[in-house]
């Protein structure tokens, strides 16, 4: 085949994509109300396949591949009834963005090769597997602990914005290392959200910094953590600055609004220490030691 008829073949096949891709976006923007209607479910399958049979017949093994995993996501909500959520439609809408960003290169570049899709094959792969992993959660019904994590979570932000709500004290502190406490319980086997909670506990304790200002840290970091941990990505889950600056300097009092005990600290490391060990609790200790390393 000659060079001309190559072009208009792949000119008709970009043509038609992007057709197809339309059709793929407007049913995944609202896939809660796509999956009710057998037809648009069947119309976004036949899109993916002819996009995925186009791609193959020109050898374009990027879009074929990225298309066909598409398609059988599409043939799960063919032939299941699935409750989407907002996870499932963002995992899907992942999945289209990959594709549509192959073709428009391919449009784009007229020299576009497989080998130039490497990074974006293999990002899609990946989307693509956790896709597939949560729609047989969502068969089996095992995604409702995740959701249930979700819920657990905001209503333990809501109870923290009532606290943090009232003035100041003791025990609205205490009231909120509670709140923490029960935070920490929804994932105990999770090390980056117990390492989240733990510094969000200690930030808690600063007062050297007004409340209001702990206030909104606390909240947004909590309600950031709890969507990546909902949505499976606990990489995600590293305490931001503001949070681990709170943390840092917890433990002073604020311009002498409350009063501080004197302890006396001998000079020997091992007395300083049983010092230390007499007058505080483990979670004070813990602090002790976190501002000691910010300073040396």
């Amino acid at each position: 085949m000659d060079t001309a008829n190559q072009q208009r073949i792949l000119g008709y096949f970009i043509e038609e994509a992007k057709e197809h891709l339309q059709t793929l976006e407007q049913g995944i923007l609202q896939l809660a109300t796509s999956v009710q209607d057998t037809e648009t479910v069947n119309e976004m399958f036949r899109a993916a396949h002819s996009v995925k049979g186009g791609a193959a017949m020109l050898g374009y093994t990027s879009i074929q591949k990225t298309a066909h995993r598409l398609e059988d996501s599409f043939k799960i909500l063919k032939d299941n009834p699935v409750d989407v959520d907002q996870k499932l439609e963002t995992l899907f809408l992942n999945g289209y963005d990959h594709l549509q960003d192959l073709i428009e290169r391919l449009e784009n570049s007229a020299d576009f090769k497989d080998a130039d899709a490497v990074e974006i094959l293999q990002q899609s792969e990946s989307n693509f597997a956790l896709l597939d992993q949560y729609l047989q959660q969502l068969l089996s019904g095992s995604a409702s602990g995740q959701a249930d994590i979700g819920q657990q979570i905001t209503k333990i932000l809501k109870q923290m914005l009532q606290i943090f709500k009232q003035p100041d004290s003791p025990e609205s502190r205490q009231k909120l290392h509670l709140c923490c406490k029960s935070l920490r319980e929804i994932a105990p086997n999770e090390a980056n959200w117990q390492n989240l909670i733990a510094t969000t506990q200690t930030a808690i304790t600063n007062k050297k910094y007004p409340y209001n200002t702990i206030a909104q840290v606390v909240i947004k970091e909590i309600k950031q953590a709890g969507d990546y941990l909902n949505a499976g990505q606990a990489q995600q889950l590293v305490p931001s600055k503001n949070l681990q600056q709170l943390a840092a300097t917890a433990g002073g009092t604020v311009g002498g609004s409350t009063t501080a005990s004197t302890v006396s600290i001998p000079t020997d490391p091992q007395g300083a220490a049983i010092a230390l060990l007499k007058t505080f609790n483990k979670q004070q200790i813990m602090q002790i030691f976190q501002i000691i390393k910010t300073r040396i």
